[in-house]
């Protein structure tokens, strides 16, 4: 694999700049937020459409084709020609920007082969961002916003390295705030037959992998859909942060750009 991190400051410029314009829908008492409804039944907010604009104008500079939760639909005909490509959403938690708790992100990751080489996750409520590459390694920044955006270098001195390392006792599980399913719950339920006392920390969106990339949880099951988009940024800096995503025989990692957009059931480990 070559190194992408040339790219890395265009995705992050591209995840804060769209957090923006997230945050003046968000802030904004006039707003309704312009909710809508998708073929699955999902939300799509004003905030949605925004944050898709100005990130695939953003990420055109590059080479690379861009495939995003809110784009038109890209037939695999087309798309498995696609070596390396941008995967993109542009505002991951939708349900929890609506409820206005401040657990949403915006992701972007670099595919190469199946494989995320590189991935963004902004924060933008608490000014938080995630970003790796497989040559440069995951970091946390926090306190970046449109207004001050440091230099790459800048950023990588001032940034804390992950994994950080976090003493905790046991088994500390997170797991989806909107998305729990009975077989979550049985999974947990086996850890604590183990004998390891359980820790549960519930949150939103791609915050889940984010907390098992730092250290802050030791494993994320999720047992219910999931799509591209929601994974493959995380999967880029979990992967950067010595983790992975597994599908859940705890061996298999999973790829991307497949032909049916949907994960299987997976683990962060």
């Amino acid at each position: 694999m070559m190194s992408y991190a040339n790219y890395l400051y265009i995705a992050i410029h591209a995840a804060v700049d769209a957090g923006k314009s997230i945050m003046d829908i968000y802030n904004d008492p006039e707003s309704d937020f312009g909710i809508e409804r998708k073929a699955d039944n999902s939300p799509l907010t004003k905030a949605d459409k925004a944050a898709h604009r100005l990130i695939t104008n953003a990420l055109s500079v590059t080479p690379f084709p861009v495939l995003s939760e809110e784009g038109k639909e890209i037939p695999f005909k087309e798309r498995s020609k696609w070596e390396t490509l941008w995967i993109v959403d542009p505002l991951d938690g939708t349900k929890e920007f609506i409820k206005k708790n401040g657990e949403f992100t915006v992701n972007i990751a670099l595919v190469e082969k199946g494989v995320p080489v590189l991935g963004v996750i902004y924060v933008p409520v608490r000014k938080e961002l995630y970003f790796a590459s497989s040559s440069v390694g995951a970091y946390k920044f926090t306190g970046i916003d449109s207004s001050s955006q440091p230099s790459m270098d800048e950023m990588k001195q001032r940034a804390i390295h992950l994994p950080i390392a976090l003493a905790h006792q046991g088994v500390v599980v997170v797991a989806s705030r909107s998305h729990q399913t009975e077989e979550t719950t049985a999974f947990i339920d086996n850890l604590r037959k183990q004998g390891k006392p359980v820790t549960l920390i519930s949150s939103g969106s791609s915050l889940k992998i984010c907390l098992v990339a730092e250290g802050s949880a030791d494993i994320y099951p999720r047992f219910a859909p999931t799509m591209e988009w929601d994974t493959a940024a995380g999967h880029a800096i979990a992967k950067s942060a010595g983790c992975d995503i597994y599908h859940i025989d705890g061996k298999t990692p999973l790829r991307y750009n497949k032909e049916d957009l949907h994960n299987p059931w997976f683990i962060v480990k």
